[in-house]
């Protein structure tokens, strides 16, 4: 392990090796994955590589958080995504949804997890969650997306930059997260710093 660790970049982290299954998959045994999408809205330099820097300051947090609060009570995400067509199907059960807000608005934390994702799906979701905060999309069309399964005419997707994922789950294996962010999102989780959510 520590061998692998000084080998590996720093973006990549071992903390153990277990043995599974000789036909253990990590991609098609995964049951659950988690994807965090962090957003500022104050230019912090402490921030440019971790989190999508968007000058709003006056979003509708509320709309938005009803916005989030829709995403698992549909699994058809076929509006939502990049390249829907080269699917099989576009069906994805989102199991949970959040947003946390801290720092008053300045800091944002949006959370899903589903069984799947689509291409481009996380960040044409966040997009849509910025264009409601700032009034350009109503909650009720964005819900109707999600109903109708007809994509919006223009899908500006959220940047890159913000974007992580965060847990993977499989039915042999379910781990705590172990690197210092997880401490962070726990903070989060108990409305530490003013939470919405």
């Amino acid at each position: 392990m520590y061998r692998l660790n000084r080998t590996l970049p720093n973006d990549i982290a071992i903390f153990a090796i277990l043995p599974v299954h000789d036909k253990a998959h990590a991609r098609f045994d995964a049951t659950q994955r988690t994807y965090d999408y962090f957003i500022h809205t104050n230019k912090d330099p402490f921030l440019q590589g971790s989190s999508a820097l968007y000058y709003e300051h006056q979003l509708d947090l509320q709309s938005m958080k009803a916005a989030v609060d829709l995403l698992p009570q549909y699994n058809d995400y076929y509006a939502l995504c990049k390249s829907p067509a080269s699917f099989e199907h576009t069906i994805c059960e989102v199991s949970s949804a959040h947003l946390w807000v801290a720092n008053g608005g300045e800091r944002l934390r949006f959370q899903i997890s589903s069984n799947r994702f689509l291409t481009g799906m996380i960040r044409i979701i966040v997009g849509r969650l910025l264009e409601i905060g700032t009034g350009k999309l109503s909650v009720e069309a964005f819900e109707q997306h999600l109903r109708t399964k007809q994509p919006p005419q223009f899908i500006t997707p959220a940047n890159p930059q913000g974007l992580y994922l965060s847990k993977i789950v499989y039915p042999y294996l379910d781990l705590p997260q172990r690197t210092e962010f997880a401490a962070i999102f726990q903070y989060e989780r108990e409305g530490i710093g003013g939470g919405l959510g």
